[in-house]
């Protein structure tokens, strides 16, 4: 005769733990204390190699943080099932491995970055603690009668029979009211939080400086190709915050500081009511692969930052912005980008309506010309005046390089994989911001490279639409294009993934006709 662990011994792991944690969630969220959960998935995020980021976003896009909460939780169920199997056969290695997977969250939350903006740690471990002990008193329970029968289960036992007295109805009930009572209560921690965090209404004054009328002919209007301007919900949205920070803007406070004379804080309201100016900005992502959609060209209204950074006075050894989210995002900026003259924004407002908190409410970073992870900080808290030498910034300190002006390119957008023989339209949009496209160029099937129409062009910060007529002959065929900047400078043929600075190579469509 063999014992063997009943398999309710994870059943009783996995409820067990779920009601720790959401004691730990919603004792946190009452307590305005950081979240163990998104602690834990920040650090996840914080410790997941460059290589497997980029291979994320390549795959699953903007769906990329959903999924790591999916794995990361199915991962925590296992563990927690692990836990209830070994508690059945002996009881402190079950509690060991519940303290483990404590000390593991605690880590996290000392590590300091948390999605609930201004969150103390200190209250989120104190919370994970009493969710640690409820959910190890739970584990005790719910596993008593399975560790006292256990001893008398024999080898031959079949998952269908239970251990000798062991009431399995009774079990299963207890085991899902533990259960339910931990979701609940996790419900709980969100609904708190999004009390404490209400939708802020807010008013955006008149700005002093609107966009420019856009310009006859920017708009091609062609089914299938992107729209000149990006509606807000389709904008990409790539950071790596697992909850969107909630900012209150009674609350809110932007900390402007470092090399500079006269450091200073600002209000929402100080922002408001200072000059604004609307500006039409095309931003990409710098894990943008060829081809790619992490791009987007909105209407972004705010306070230009060389205005701020001349009320704060600037040392003139510094070289650098270093800018920090409410998502615990640190990001650095070369300072003569955000003094140039170019239309640099704390923005506040984007299509003329305030920033949703998926796109950075209630201020964020919008520099033409930059990579968003070098310039594009969202729920904005702090700028340093600094030098690069004295810093490393969130993504730097991961490998990518510490500027990064956008490089020229271009994207196909149609047409599809199948097409009809005939006048086929292909078109796209393409972009060299703060450069300007001065050409782009379309070739079938590795012939000659053909002058394609642009669109009229909006500024040197956004993008142009593009349209060639093919005359399409039956067959699979490739269709390539490159795009020009104003120098006459084209996009590079050679391949290269997006880190350290940005993708590269041309846009390529394989197109069956017929």
């Amino acid at each position: 005769m063999t014992s063997r662990t009943p398999p309710s011994g994870p059943v009783a792991g996995i409820a067990a733990g779920v009601l720790g944690l959401g004691i730990a969630e919603l004792i946190a969220a009452l307590a305005g204390g950081a979240s163990p959960l998104l602690a834990l998935g920040d650090r996840v995020i914080d410790l997941t190699p460059r290589w497997l980021k980029e291979a994320a976003v390549a795959t699953f896009g903007t769906a990329d943080k959903p999924i790591l909460l999916a794995c990361v939780a199915l991962v925590t169920l296992a563990l927690l099932g692990v836990a209830g199997a070994l508690a059945v056969r002996r009881l402190p290695l079950g509690v060991g491995m519940l303290v483990i997977l404590g000390a593991v969250d605690i880590a996290a939350l000392l590590a300091g970055r948390s999605g609930n903006g201004p969150a103390s740690p200190t209250t989120g471990i104190v919370a994970l603690l009493v969710g640690l002990a409820v959910g190890i008193a739970s584990l005790v329970l719910l596993t008593r009668h399975l560790r006292r029968h256990s001893a008398s289960t024999t080898a031959a036992t079949t998952e269908a029979e239970a251990p000798d007295g062991f009431d399995r109805r009774r079990f299963l009930v207890a085991a899902s009211a533990v259960t339910a009572a931990g979701v609940a209560s996790g419900v709980g921690a969100k609904v708190v939080t999004a009390r404490r965090h209400p939708a802020t209404k807010v008013v955006i004054p008149a700005t002093v400086s609107p966009a420019a009328p856009l310009p006859a002919g920017a708009e091609l209007r062609i089914d299938g190709l992107t729209p000149h301007l990006t509606p807000v919900d389709d904008f990409y949205r790539i950071d790596i915050a697992l909850l969107t920070p909630r900012l209150d803007v009674a609350d809110y406070r932007l900390k402007i500081h470092g090399l500079v004379d006269n450091p200073i804080e600002l209000t929402y309201q100080d922002l408001l009511a200072m000059p604004l100016y609307e500006r039409r900005v095309t931003i990409c992502c710098v894990s943008n692969e060829v081809g790619g959609d992490l791009i987007g060209n909105a209407t972004w209204t705010g306070v230009r930052i060389r205005d701020v950074l001349k009320r704060a006075g600037l040392d003139p050894d510094a070289d650098a912005v270093k800018s920090t989210g409410a998502d615990g995002i640190t990001i650095g900026t070369p300072l003569e980008a955000l003094t140039d003259g170019r239309d640099s924004l704390l923005a506040i407002a984007q299509n003329g309506e305030p920033l949703t908190r998926e796109h950075g409410f209630p201020v964020r970073m919008v520099v033409p010309g930059l990579y968003g992870y070098v310039s594009a900080t969202k729920w904005l808290t702090e700028l340093e005046v600094t030098r690069f030498a004295d810093f490393r910034a969130y993504w730097t300190d991961r490998g990518w390089s510490a500027e990064g002006p956008i490089k020229t390119a271009c994207r196909i957008d149609i047409p599809g994989q199948e097409t009809m023989p005939g006048t086929v339209t292909v078109a796209g949009v393409a972009w060299a911001q703060h450069r300007g496209v001065s050409k782009v160029e379309v070739r079938i099937d590795d012939g000659p490279w053909q002058s394609a129409d642009l669109a009229a062009e909006d500024s040197i910060d956004t993008w142009r639409q593009w349209i060639y007529r093919w005359d399409a002959t039956e067959g699979e065929h490739q269709i390539q294009a490159r795009a020009f900047d104003r120098s006459g400078k084209p996009q590079t043929a050679d391949e290269a993934p997006p880190a350290p600075d940005g993708a590269t190579g041309y846009p390529t469509r394989t197109v069956t006709v017929g």
